[in-house]
Order: structure tokens, then C-alpha cells, then sequence
């Protein structure tokens, strides 16, 4: 770090914003070796965790999986600062499940940081950036509240909830995108003086209250796995205590109170008018939007080992302090709750996602890319994963290479950026299993096979991950392959062992058929019968990797299929629309030509998922574009 004088710096890259997309960007772009800045206005704030001190949960326990696959930071500090590991949905199928870490705020802040500054070509920058400088539709760095000017081939903004950032406490606004910073009101007039369209999008937070205040005795039980699973492959041990959190519920004393004061609450009173998450709704909407609901879920959860406040899962709230007091005092266990911090809602602006290429860079403007909730989208998780991908296409920008984009049957980070910058957003976007066709090949299981070559590609992949991928790939097929290639015969000593353990087989089958039984028991089985090169291979796995081998063989003819339809699909992807095209075609309506105009798709796979883009006009596009490679050739 340094503190900035009037002068003039020279980087690669500029990162504005040190949240978890402006972390992911920056410390990526670097170990790729680029030279980056990372601006900050607040270093201790740099990965801060604004609302759940929580990482992952369904989908996004998978985008945490991805970072770290492709060298990102999440899982790593994850590891260090969690103190309760879930795998969420574990009785069902791997393509569903979600692993999740309660976590130490302040170890998860701090271990970010510590992961940027290992990094030798990454200063951190601490300021605030008034404009982006641009020689027209080219960014060429950042200005400086205090001039001081950042030249950069490429600048990526990731700044949050901070543009023009307005919280509200029930009647009470005040400008800040988190308790205690400031907003960056003058950015946004750089974006448009750019040319994007601006909105605007609401998120908010629950009260914070002191744990020595409540009594856990009324509420019930909420424990984590006995086992935790790690989220990166470089962790070994989880090194903190692992505690328990807690459920209550709000019931009709709670529901009555909101009701009575929905006139204060600002997004019913008029004082907020932009869209909140949906999925993450607060309580005043939960009691609207639910009303036959006789009680709503509150998870209780620690905000760290030492730290001395309980976080209020299911309660995020603006409504004014003396409702929130009455709110959390009628739940089982907060008769005599203190209230350290008041919830709030934060509005703020955002870009229009349709307006970024799949690389997530500006359409039109050399040189700039966004990523995080700038984007619309609500989630740390949501937040780094675009990070990572913005960070490495600047990287590849300033290396003159080609981009990176992940495809929809890749990664949940491709289906997500492909649904913002070809669907748009009006309202936070939250990334959810439903949302892949393909999900069944994007599970937690196959997540080093489909991702680390690509880092390790970029040159991005340190050296340790790299060894334990290519061990865990070594390990994998070989207990995949002793299973496909390990058979039994119904002789008579066979059946009675397998019928011992109640199973039965009337023709030679492998193992690998065996397991796609759901009945079947493969530790019982190889404790019971004599295959010592096939239990070798198992116990050199970990948990997760048996796992990962027991799912991949269980749901093959499943798998095979999507693949099947992954690459069918792909066809259409891989046939590109030139940059330049004019949509005006012969045979397209004015409603077609407006809407392919606007998303600008890269691909025809892309313009076909834009909405009330037709068949039929895709096919007018297909056979214009085969015309123009004919003459062109």
C-alpha cells in the first residue's frame, strides 16, 4: 500500500473497488503477471462482508467451487476464517447440493487482504476515484479525489453497492453504501458520459444484536456437518472451532407490528421506488407478499468466534429503529434482546448488463469492464465469480490475447453472465441450479476437471493447486476406471456375499453397474468382498472424491445424455455474428432488428436466447450470415 500524492502511476490494470469482485479481479490479473492497482476507500474494508457472515449455499457454493478451481481467493479464505461447514440438500442428487460456511467476519476480512498483499504486482491504492479517464470511447485509468491520475491499458469497476448510494432507516436516509463508508457520488456521471443506461436496485440488511443479550435455550439447534468439507483444494484442515447456529421464528405479534407500521417502511411509504431481491426479500415483504404465512424462518448466526453480535437470517428489514426493537424482542429467546445495529436498505446504482459483452467488457468502450452488483446481481458469490472473469479478460486484453468466456454447459459462472449480458436484469440477480439446462455436468464434482485446465492455460494456477488437481484427477480415474473394469460373476461364493448384503446379480456386472444402484453400499461392499487393488484406489480418496466417482458412474446415462445435448446446442455457439453487423436484414421485423440491436448477441446460441427473438428469425440471421462467410471467401 501507498498513500497517494499528486503524481502520475502507470498500471496494467485499475480495480475500483476492494470487494469480493474487485478482489478476485485484482489478485487474478496480478498473478497472471500484470501489473495492477487496486483502489480502495477504505483498506480495512477491502473484503468486507456486508450482510451474512456466510459463504455459498445452493448455486453458490458451486460459483465458490468454480473460483476456486480457476485460481480465485473465496475458497481459500473461506477455509480459513469458517467456523460451520454445511453441505446443503445432501440426501439428494449431487446436482442440487450446495456446500456453505458460516464464517469469522473479521479472519475472512483480514485473511483477503492478506491473500492481496502476498501478491508482489498488486499495490493497493487507498482513495476514492472521482471519474474514469477516457480519450472517447477508450478508458485509459482513473482519477483520484485528489487528481492524482492512474494510467491503465484497462480499468474493471466493481464498487457494490456504492454508486450514489443511499441508505434508509425507516423516515431517516442517509447517503453511504454500508454502515459507516461513504457513497461515490460522482463515478456514475463518468458511466454515462460513456453512453451506458443507469438504474437503480435496493438490497438491505437485518439488525445486529448483542449474544449476551438473548437466550439460546428457547430456540432450537442448528448444527453443521460433523465433518466439514473444505471449499479449496489447497486446504488440508479446517483450523477454527466449529460452532452451532440457531432457528426461531417471528409469529403473529411480529406480523401484526409490521403491518401496522407499513406507512414508515420505505419501500411501501414511496421513499424507495427501485427493485429489491426477490429471493432475499425482507420481512415487511414476507409479511405482504405471504400472508397466510403464520411464521417466518430466523436463522441465528454468529458473526465470528469472539465477535460479540448475533446475525438475524430471514429478518432484513427498514423499517424505523422502534419497530425493529418490537420486531426481534416478540422471537422465542429475544424477550430481552439489545439491538447493537439497526437494519437498513441501501439503494443505489447499477448498469443494465445488457449493455457488456460475455467478457463482461463495456460494448463499445475499449478498455473498461464491470463486475459485482454494479451488474445487478445480489451475493458475494455472484459478486467474485465475475471478478475472476473480468479480471482474467483485461488480463488477456493487456496480453493481446484472445478472451475468456465460460459456456452455459461449463460453468454456472457462464450461465449467469450469459443470462445478465443476454437477459438483462430489472431486479438483483441470484444465481440458482434452476437457472442451467445443463446442471446435472456442472456439479461440485466435476469442478477441477472442467475449470483448472483453463487457469492453468492462463497461467494463472499457481503451482500448489496445480499439483493437488492434477493428484485428485490421477486418484479419481483411477477408482473410475477399477470400477468400470472390475467385474463379478454370479458364481456361488459371489451370490453369498452379495446376498448377505442383499443384493443379487444374474450376469457378469462391474462395479461401476453396481453403483448405480441406490441401495448399494460401496464401503460395506468393499469391506465384504475381496477386490484389494479396488479398496486401495477408494482409500486414497477423500470424502468429496468418493463422492465425486460414486455420483459421476451412478448418473452416466444421465450425464452422456446432457453432453449429448450440450453439443448439439453448441453448434449454434459456435457460429459467430460478425461485431459490425447491421440487423437490418431482409425478412427480420422492426421488433427483431430493435432487440438483436440492443443485446448485440456474439453468437447465434446467444441471440436465440434473447427474449422474443424467434426461430424464425434466427434461421434469417443463419442464412445471412452464410451468405456473407461465402462472399467474404
Amino acid at each position: 500500500m501507498f498513500h497517494v500524492e499528486r503524481m502520475e502511476q502507470r498500471f496494467d490494470i485499475v480495480v475500483i473497488g476492494g470487494g469480493h469482485a474487485g478482489a478476485e479481479a485484482a489478485r487474478v490479473a496480478a498473478r497472471g503477471g500484470a501489473k495492477v492497482a487496486l483502489v480502495t476507500m477504505l483498506r480495512e474494508a477491502i473484503g468486507r462482508m456486508s450482510c451474512n457472515p456466510a459463504i455459498g449455499g445452493l448455486a453458490k457454493g458451486n460459483l465458490v467451487k468454480e473460483i476456486d478451481a480457476l485460481g480465485g481467493l473465496m475458497g481459500e479464505a473461506t477455509d480459513r476464517a469458517g467456523i460451520q461447514f454445511k453441505v446443503l440438500n445432501r440426501s439428494k442428487g449431487p446436482a442440487v447440493q450446495g456446500p456453505r460456511a458460516q464464517c469469522d467476519r473479521d479472519i475472512y476480512a483480514a485473511t483477503v487482504l492478506e491473500l492481496l498483499e502476498q501478491e508482489p504486482n498488486l499495490t493497493i491504492v487507498e482513495s476514492a476515484v472521482t471519474s474514469l479517464l477516457h480519450d472517447g470511447k477508450a478508458v485509459r485509468g482513473a482519477l483520484l479525489q485528489d487528481e492524482t491520475r492512474l494510467n491503465a491499458r484497462a480499468v474493471i469497476v466493481t464498487t457494490g453497492t456504492f454508486l450514489r448510494a443511499l441508505m434508509h432507516s425507516g423516515e431517516v436516509k442517509t447517503a453511504g453504501g454500508r454502515f459507516g463508508e461513504p457513497s461515490a457520488e460522482t463515478l456514475s456521471d463518468s458511466l454515462r458520459a460513456l453512453g451506458l443506461q443507469l438504474g437503480r436496485l435496493k438490497t438491505g440488511t437485518p439488525p445486529r444484536i448483542l449474544r449476551d443479550s438473548v437466550d439460546f435455550s428457547k430456540m432450537e439447534e442448528a448444527p453443521g456437518d460433523a465433518v466439514p468439507r473444505p471449499f479449496s483444494i489447497i486446504t488440508d484442515r479446517i483450523p477454527l472451532p466449529q460452532v452451532l447456529c440457531h432457528l426461531t421464528y417471528t409469529g403473529t405479534e411480529a406480523h401484526e407490528l409490521i403491518r401496522a407500521n407499513l406507512h414508515r417502511a420505505p419501500m411501501y411509504s414511496g421513499q424507495i421506488a427501485a427493485a429489491g431481491p426477490r429471493y432475499c426479500p425482507s420481512i415487511e415483504d414476507k409479511v405482504v407478499r405471504f400472508a397466510d404465512k403464520e411464521r417466518h424462518q430466523v436463522f441465528v448466526e454468529p458473526e465470528g468466534l469472539q465477535h460479540p453480535w448475533l446475525y438475524l437470517n430471514g429478518i432484513s428489514t427498514s423499517l424505523p429503529p422502534d419497530v425493529q426493537d418490537g420486531v426481534v424482542r416478540s422471537l422465542a429467546g429475544f424477550e430481552h434482546a439489545v439491538i447493537a445495529r439497526y437494519g437498513y436498505a441501501v439503494e443505489y446504482d447499477f448498469v443494465n448488463p445488457e449493455q457488456l459483452e460475455p467478457t463482461l467488457a463495456v460494448r463499445d468502450v475499449d478498455g473498461l469492464y464491470l463486475a459485482g452488483q454494479i451488474n445487478g446481481t445480489s451475493g458475494y458469490e455472484e459478486a467474485a465469480a465475475q471478478g475472476l472473469l473480468a479480471g482474467l479478460n483485461a488480463l488477456q486484453l493487456v496480453r493481446d490475447r484472445e478472451p475468456v468466456i465460460l459456456r452455459r454447459d461449463e460453468a454456472y459462472a457462464g450461465v449467469m453472465i450469459d443470462d445478465l449480458v443476454t437477459l438483462g436484469t430489472t431486479e438483483p440477480y441470484r444465481m440458482f441450479t434452476s437457472r442451467a439446462e445443463h446442471r446435472l455436468l456442472l456439479g461440485c464434482d466435476s469442478v477441477y476437471e472442467r475449470l483448472s485446465p483453463i487457469a492453468a492455460r492462463l497461467g494463472v494456477l499457481d503451482g500448489e493447486r496445480k499439483r493437488r488437481v492434477d493428484g485428485r484427477q490421477e486418484r479419481v480415474t483411477r477408482a473410475r476406471d477399477l470400477s468400470l473394469n472390475t467385474f463379478l460373476t454370479p458364481d456361488r461364493e459371489t451370490v453369498v456375499l452379495l446376498d448377505g448384503m442383499e443384493l443379487s446379480i444374474s450376469e457378469k456386472s462391474s462395479v461401476a453397474k453396481l453403483l448405480q444402484r441406490p441401495d448399494f453400499n460401496l464401503t460395506r461392499f468393499l469391506d465384504t468382498v475381496s477386490l484389494p487393488g479396488l479398496r486401495a484406489a477408494f482409500e486414497a480418496l477423500n470424502e468429496e472424491e468418493t463422492e465425486a466417482v460414486v455420483s459421476r458412474l451412478r448418473y452416466s446415462g444421465y450425464i452422456e445424455r446432457q453432453e449429448r445435448e450440450a453439443a448439439k446446442l453448441s453448434q449454434d455457439e459456435a457460429v459467430a455474428i460478425p461485431a459490425g453487423i447491421s440487423y437490418a436484414l431482409p425478412g427480420l421485423s422492426r421488433e427483431m432488428v430493435e432487440k438483436l440491436s440492443f443485446v448485440r448477441p456474439v453468437s447465434l446460441g446467444q441471440a436465440s436466447r434473447i427474449p422474443g427473438v424467434t426461430p424464425a428469425a434466427i434461421a434469417i440471421l443463419r442464412m445471412h450470415i452464410r451468405r456473407g462467410v461465402r462472399a467474404a471467401s
